[in-house]
């Protein structure tokens, strides 16, 4: 039978295991991380087996549920030493003899600025700061990895994720939405339910290959925040031009990376269409769950 583990059992690892429940097998054995004790008491009572890996030491407990996986997703971002789960885990993966796939969550940032361009998975890799660059290395040190093994690996490059206690409902009712204008920007977005549905499908099929994973409509930032003021039936904060905008160095770094990023590789790989192709899709659906 199929078995899944993740390291980095965050917010869309969780959103993957239970599609994988939904789609694939409601009795799959699922098993993945987290950093702190805290946040693994946290996750006690649900279907999962969950281990403590802190990033910075291997984790004590989770090497034979590893080594027992079919199937292996990455959601840990990497830090200065490369990739935390191949730096002290590489072994535990080495042991497992049923190894079928392998997952990477990357990012979008990857492919840097384009100048509000169209660009799909053949555009080159140029990004704009360190974070992202480091998730180019990592692509390459799993590619490497999954030949050595001889098993397909997937990367899905994902753009702003965004779902139920993460989307601008919650900063708008927290008072820190803001509407920040510069000319042109764009981004994508993509619901955390698309990217769980589109991971488990890969998973059960054993896809292999990079893919972009975003929305239909890249759309100016501050166009869903009027969005989900206007669906709360609140009023928008005032425009603040990007010029004037007090931000952190890391928020900045965001504007700096303008492009629009195709999703049509993976949705014709799989044969779908996205749960939430826009924005707006999303930000109703979030809104019609109960709290």
């Amino acid at each position: 039978m199929m078995g899944v583990f993740f390291f980095g059992m965050g917010y869309s690892s969780l959103a993957t295991a239970r599609f994988l429940h939904r789609l694939v097998a409601p009795d799959m054995l699922i098993a993945g991380t987290t950093r702190t004790p805290d946040k693994a008491e946290q996750l006690a009572d649900t279907a999962y087996r969950i281990h403590v890996f802190d990033g910075e030491k291997p984790g004590p407990t989770l090497g034979a549920d590893l080594a027992a996986a079919t199937h292996v997703i990455c959601s840990i971002p990497p830090d200065d030493h490369g990739d935390p789960a191949l730096n002290f885990h590489r072994a535990d993966l080495d042991a497992s003899k049923n190894l079928q796939w392998l997952g990477y969550f990357s990012t979008v940032g990857v492919y840097g600025d384009f100048g509000g361009a169209w660009i799909d998975e053949t555009a080159a890799t140029r990004p704009v700061n360190r974070r992202s660059q480091q998730r180019v290395e990592i692509e390459a040190q799993w590619q490497d990895y999954a030949r050595q093994r001889g098993v397909p690996l997937l990367v899905l490059r994902l753009a702003g994720i965004y779902g139920p206690g993460r989307s601008a409902f919650d900063k708008l009712r927290d008072g820190t939405a803001r509407r920040i204008v510069k000319a042109g920007q764009v981004f994508n977005r993509i619901h955390v339910e698309d990217i769980g549905r589109v991971t488990a499908l890969a998973a059960q099929r054993r896809l292999g290959g990079i893919f972009n994973l975003a929305d239909d409509e890249p759309a100016p930032p501050q166009d869903l925040v009027t969005h989900a003021a206007r669906l709360l039936g609140v009023p928008p904060p005032p425009e603040t031009p990007f010029a004037e905008a007090q931000m952190t160095e890391m928020a900045r770094s965001f504007y700096a990376d303008n492009k629009r990023v195709s999703n049509r590789a993976i949705k014709q790989a799989l044969g779908i269409e996205l749960l939430h192709p826009t924005y707006r899709q999303g930000l109703e659906a979030i809104l019609g769950q109960p709290a």
